[in-house]
């Protein structure tokens, strides 16, 4: 028999459920429960580190493909959240298993699913793994909220303009807990104080990037901020003045607030908790009425009000579908697909603007340029209409017949017809024809009175053989019959591509922007102006 041994930990050590005694617990388990197999065929795979919130373990995730390849007849595990305590996965696992044939046993919880009573049972406490699992991860949520009612700082990357710092240790139970606040960082917090005033003055988060660029103010990492950074400073209600402006901003939001009119402060800051959701894929940012808003031990830069004139303004600029996107406006075709050689950053559609300027010119300008001018890059702009002109022209010459895309579509023509004219089906189709007759000849042997035993035995092995030989000709012949439809497919769109190529040239002008901007995008893997030339480089190319 052959059996798969599963085990896992989340940290490694060499104590209590340690890999190995989960991996001899369950060899002594085989070893009792199937004594005429001490020879047993046993792979063992071993997962030290990873916690059991889901199967994205390398080992795990090795032994079920090895399950396809090499079925076993038993899983075992030493316990069942070894596996996983998501009840999905493993209602997964287990149907999988189901399917497969192959038992699994749990040696902790005596679960066997080869028997009815112990596969019902395994459902069950996996439910209640999952309610386990659940119930301290709210636990944990409802701790972490406790304290942040408190108002301290609760770790992780401290905010632009403060940094983390000890105030005093907590004897809990024993055990010494520290508590920290944020402490001013006078570099950062001039730059901070800069945003927010600039920002009420240019109502353009490009703006303010434009003018710290300008002078030459950086993050604490070095470099400049990103137009997302300076709105993340400028949303983040640390700096915010805990007034009752602010009280008042934050009740009407349905924030969940901590403080009252009598608690409020001229001079501390706020700390909002539950901004994210961290169980969403990266993490976006959640509406206010989630929020846990306290007062911080650390000093607030800017006063309620202006706090919230700021998200005010923030909120108005918020694309609401009538102002196209730079990449998505209605008169550029190549906006946001031209890479500045220069910097390698995108180059955008900009329409003139200024006194006598003709809107209905534009230039694809450098998104580094736009946004902090010739100190971040001093790239040549692009004229958009001469551009876009261009381009179309270029690419129209590879419509004519006997261009490089002809050529190639008819090689991928000749190519498909050689496979089409090697198809081997009939070959097999006669294969399979031979072994029938060769079966029913066999039959009529047997059908026939006075065979001796020998003889006998010697026509069901040769037609043993023969149904064996049968059925991989089948699948072979099932194989060749999908491989032929998919050939012929391809056959059918490449005459297709090849007809809508011929007729594009003349039904190019008649496409709407975005439609052209579409098909530009499916031949065309990148351009790149250098400042002097335009290089187009096409897929296949």
């Amino acid at each position: 028999m052959k059996f798969f041994i599963y085990s896992r930990k989340s940290v490694y050590t060499g104590k209590g459920e340690s890999i190995e005694n989960q991996m001899e617990m369950c060899r002594q388990y085989i070893f009792s429960k199937f004594p005429d197999h001490t020879n047993a065929d046993i792979t063992v795979y071993e997962d030290e580190g990873f916690s059991a919130k889901n199967t994205a373990r390398p080992q795990f995730q090795q032994m079920l493909r090895d399950m396809k390849t090499q079925k076993p007849d038993y899983v075992v595990c030493y316990r069942l959240d070894r596996i996983s305590r998501s009840v999905s996965d493993f209602s997964s696992l287990i149907e999988d298993l189901n399917e497969r044939e192959i038992s699994f046993v749990c040696i902790k919880e005596e679960f066997d699913t080869a028997k009815p009573m112990g596969k019902a049972m395994m459902y069950i406490a996996s439910v209640f793994a999952q309610l386990e699992r659940e119930t301290i991860a709210e636990r944990v949520r409802d701790n972490m909220l406790m304290l942040a009612r408190t108002g301290r700082w609760l770790g992780g990357t401290t905010p632009t303009g403060y940094a983390s710092e000890k105030v005093r240790e907590i004897i809990v139970d024993g055990r010494v807990k520290t508590a920290c606040k944020l402490k001013d960082n006078p570099d950062e917090l001039r730059a901070v104080d800069m945003m927010f005033e600039k920002y009420l003055e240019l109502r353009s988060i490009a703006g303010v990037s434009k003018l710290l660029i300008k002078k030459g103010v950086t993050s604490r990492t070095g470099k400049y901020y990103s137009l997302l950074g300076v709105k993340e400073i400028l949303q983040n209600p640390v700096y915010c003045i805990a007034d009752q402006d602010a009280l008042a901003y934050f009740r009407a939001q349905n924030a969940d607030v901590c403080f009252d009119e009598g608690t409020c402060s001229d001079k501390l800051g706020l700390l909002a908790y539950n901004k994210r959701d961290y169980k969403k894929k990266h993490a976006p940012r959640q509406p206010m009425e989630k929020w846990i808003v306290a007062i911080g031990k650390h000093r607030g830069r800017v006063s309620g009000a202006k706090w919230a004139a700021v998200q005010s303004i923030l909120s108005d600029n918020i694309p609401d579908g009538k102002k196209p996107a730079k990449m998505h406006n209605d008169y550029s075709l190549l906006s946001g697909m031209i890479i500045c050689a220069q910097c390698g950053s995108r180059m955008f559609a900009k329409q003139r603007s200024g006194k006598g300027a003709n809107t209905e010119l534009y230039d694809y300008i450098c998104s580094n340029k736009l946004r902090g001018g010739t100190a971040l890059c001093s790239c040549q702009n692009l004229n958009g209409r001469q551009t876009d002109d261009l381009v179309c022209e270029y690419l129209m010459c590879y419509t004519d017949v006997g261009s490089d895309v002809y050529k190639l579509l008819e090689k991928l023509k000749r190519d498909v017809t050689e496979q089409v004219q090697k198809n081997p089906m009939d070959a097999v189709q006669e294969r399979i024809a031979k072994c029938n007759a060769e079966l029913d000849h066999l039959v009529r042997h047997l059908s026939q009175e006075n065979v001796s035993g020998a003889l006998a035995s010697r026509i069901n092995a040769r037609a043993a053989a023969l149904e064996g030989e049968l059925a991989a000709l089948r699948d072979e012949q099932a194989r060749l019959q999908n491989e032929n439809s998919r050939t012929t497919d391809r056959a059918l769109e490449i005459d297709l591509l090849t007809g809508a190529l011929s007729s594009l040239k003349t039904y190019f002008p008649q496409l709407s922007i975005h439609e052209k901007r579409t098909l530009v995008k499916l031949l065309v893997q990148r351009i790149v102006w250098d400042g002097g030339d335009l290089h187009i480089f096409l897929y296949g190319g």
